[in-house]
């Protein structure tokens, strides 16, 4: 049809599409209906995505699904003791998963299996599939040359309920690598490079693919790990040609057969000679050195040899608090395996960490191996303490003592996110993100300016030394240890017998009430809520942390509705004006005042809102507690999609100096619904309390597909019209 090379990502994501010779395919234009193979999802998100399958009425899952527990346990004291502790504080939520997932034909790993990406990666993953996941840092796959796009919970069902799921056609970036890894650098700075380049929105729309003779230096989870944090450059996914290191680490899990399947079909699992790419960025390995990214942002870089120097300019605190190893991004063996090797140079010297220290092993199999493999004492002996198999800090489940909210202090991580108050609820952290191996040289010598490619440390007996350039076995030398068997398969027989239960009295779970019709009419008068300033995450739109625990229940997760986010009006924070009281309050007190005297309600946005995590709930709540619409500068692709489906106007303004018309307490009219059609802007109309107005054009990117979605209040509702 195209008559021209394809790229590898256009090889897997066309390879896809539910009506080939009927689809219209142009890069960055048309709409792919696509039919992915499998459904992964968290325990965060896979309460509501579930929550929203049980309302659709089918009886069973399409595809092959599973759910994974990661996201509600709290690093506190340890693994094995966080880890009771979540069981028995989530028994609800793990009941209702478990039950749910039975029921409908959905596999279950437990709490203690580990993080959703790496047994992804362990069991899943093969070159040329293409899976869904309800977490933005779903393409950790693409390390394995799968095409893994995080999504939102609606966009799951769509695919467990067996309708072809959409997804504009993405751009294609080409990051050709030259030279090789060695000495200090990682597959880590690779993606802190990149990050740096492209920044947090210059992925977006796109699937970044890696290619180029410095491919085979990289492992197999090392270039998990690069495709893992494209998220954080708004990436759609990010992808690695099929090479030995996958067939390798193929073999090492299991999976020899699929190994042998994609040696035979190699020339299918690599872009074509003379295929185009619409941008290119070129990285040279050779000359790569070790990186740091932040603070506050993941695409603030800086070469290890300049931050020191940078945080002294810029008051940023030179001493490192705790350093944090593990998470999603950088657990494998080889991860841990180099962060031993740098741990054991010091205790060699009699040194331990000055910082506090912490590992995340990414799953149950890799804690074990770890463990029997002596690299969990030698981290441990450092001053290390081994977390649970789970997400723990990287997503804000900490309960943080060593500093009090406010205080101004730095930690160091391995993970891929440091958005304001991220890790552990407090908004004068500083985060920086590194690899495992310069984290733990960072925890040894408690400083942000130790540089340990020309920096000494004081040995036990006052010698100076330096730390040498890590080095591991990339997987090891025996086979992994599984762990404790931590998977629930569907039963066999079906279960259309089962019953799922949730209790009306339950402050964890609430069955879910269908959103309102399209009215048919314009929407008139919309009071605009809160004027947002600056960054708008899905961080500050639904926070995490000790919020996880109502992911399954809206209206007790609305309670954090945009508390995050900052009001241009007086730069606080969850303090807005009640235009009808004149009282001010918090953002969702203001929006269950405005609904519950039938005032619909706006928000206005700025630049790439709702970048970060896939959480629906970021457009769920708003939806819930009377908003109408969301007018910005630019969307991250995941929000904006996830706003569609329940029915919200993601709208963006068509000169984004528009933005700046708008005051706090102004009304604004969406003009131009009765007509609404794909590539046709709507128009505004701005009322200031002055009596003065201001008009001007809104664009967006619907679909005729997703504006049935608008007119019949939500994907899932007009799922049930067509059933």
């Amino acid at each position: 049809i195209l008559n021209r090379p394809l790229t590898l990502s256009e090889k897997i994501v066309y390879g896809h599409l539910d009506d080939p010779v009927g689809q219209d395919i142009a890069r960055g234009r048309t709409y792919l209906r696509l039919r992915p193979d499998r459904v992964a999802m968290q325990d965060a998100t896979a309460q509501m995505a579930m929550l929203q399958f049980i309302s659709s009425g089918l009886p069973q899952v399409a595809v092959p699904s599973t759910i994974h527990c990661d996201h509600l346990i709290e690093a506190q004291i340890g693994g094995a003791k966080d880890l009771a502790r979540a069981k028995d504080i989530n028994a609800e939520v793990y009941n209702f998963l478990a039950s749910a997932g039975a029921k409908y034909g959905v596999g279950f790993w437990k709490p203690g299996s580990g993080i959703i990406h790496q047994i992804i990666l362990e069991n899943y993953a093969y070159p040329g599939v293409l899976l869904i996941g309800t977490d933005s840092h779903t393409p950790n796959g693409g390390g394995l040359g799968s095409i893994c796009i995080g999504v939102g919970g609606a966009d799951a069902v769509d695919v467990m309920a067996g309708i072809p799921w959409e997804l504009k056609c993405p751009n294609v970036i080409g990051v050709k690598l030259t030279g090789k890894l060695s000495g200090w650098t990682s597959p880590k700075d690779v993606i802190l490079k990149v990050a740096g380049i492209l920044t947090v929105k210059g992925g977006t729309g796109a699937i970044v693919e890696y290619h180029g003779p410095g491919v085979d230096s990289i492992s197999c989870t090392g270039m998990a790990t690069i495709c893992n944090m494209g998220a954080e450059i708004g990436a759609t996914t990010s992808v690695f040609p099929y090479n030995h290191r996958m067939k390798t680490y193929l073999e090492k899990t299991g999976r020899g057969d699929i190994a042998a399947l994609a040696d035979d079909y190699a020339d299918l699992l690599v872009p074509d000679v003379g295929c185009e790419y619409d941008s290119m960025v070129e990285i040279n390995l050779d000359e790569l050195k070790p990186h740091i990214n932040g603070p506050f942002t993941p695409d603030l870089a800086h070469p290890m040899a300049d931050i020191g120097a940078t945080a002294v300019k810029n008051g940023w605190p030179l001493e490192v608090k705790v350093g944090l190893i593990g998470s999603c991004t950088n657990s494998s063996y080889e991860d841990m395996g180099r962060s031993a090797s740098v741990a054991k140079q010091a205790l060699d010297k009699g040194l331990k960490c000055k910082a506090a220290f912490t590992i995340t092993p990414g799953s149950e199999q890799i804690r074990a191996t770890i463990e029997r493999d002596g690299y969990s004492k030698i981290l441990g002996d450092v001053g290390g303490m081994v977390l649970a198999n789970a997400c723990g800090p990287c997503i804000g489940q900490w309960d943080r003592r060593d500093v009090k909210k406010g205080e101004k202090n730095t930690i160091v991580t391995s993970y891929n996110r440091n958005f304001t108050a991220r890790n552990d609820a407090n908004p004068a952290t500083h985060a920086f993100v590194a690899s495992p191996e310069i984290v733990t040289a960072l925890a040894i010598a408690g400083t942000l300016d130790f540089n340990p490619e020309v920096d000494y440390l004081t040995a036990a007996n006052g010698e100076k030394f330096k730390l040498k350039p890590p080095s591991a076995d990339e997987l090891p030398k025996l086979d992994f240890d599984p762990g404790q068997d931590t998977y629930q398969h569907p039963p066999a027989e079906g279960g259309s017998k089962l019953r799922v239960d949730v209790s009306p009295t339950s402050t964890r779970l609430q069955l879910l009430e269908p959103f309102d019709k399209w009215a048919g009419g314009d929407l008139e008068d919309l009071q605009i809520l809160i004027k947002v300033k600056g960054k708008c995450t899905t961080d500050h739109i639904s926070a995490a942390g000790p919020w996880l625990k109502f992911r399954g229940h809206l209206d007790n997760i609305s309670n954090n509705m945009l508390i995050g986010a900052v009001n241009i009006e007086n730069d606080g924070v969850n303090k807005i004006k009640n235009q009808l009281t004149g009282d001010y309050g918090g953002v969702p007190d203001v929006a269950r005042h405005y609904k519950a005297n039938g005032l619909s309600w706006v928000v206005v946005g700025d630049d790439n809102y709702g970048e970060g995590s896939s959480r629906e709930h970021a457009a769920l709540e708003p939806r819930h507690l009377g908003g109408r619409c969301i007018i910005v500068k630019s969307f991250a692709r995941i929000h904006e999609t996830n706003l569609k489906k329940q029915g919200m106007l993601p709208l963006t303004f068509q000169n984004p100096a528009d933005y700046d018309k708008i005051r706090p307490d102004d009304k604004i009219s969406i003009k131009g619904l009765a007509t609404f059609a794909p590539g046709k802007p709507l128009s505004t109309v701005v009322k200031h309390s002055d009596g003065t107005k201001d008009e001007f054009q809104l664009n967006h990117t619907f679909n005729e597909t997703q504006i049935e979605w608008f007119q019949a209040g939500s994907a899932l509702n007009r799922m049930k019209e067509l059933q």
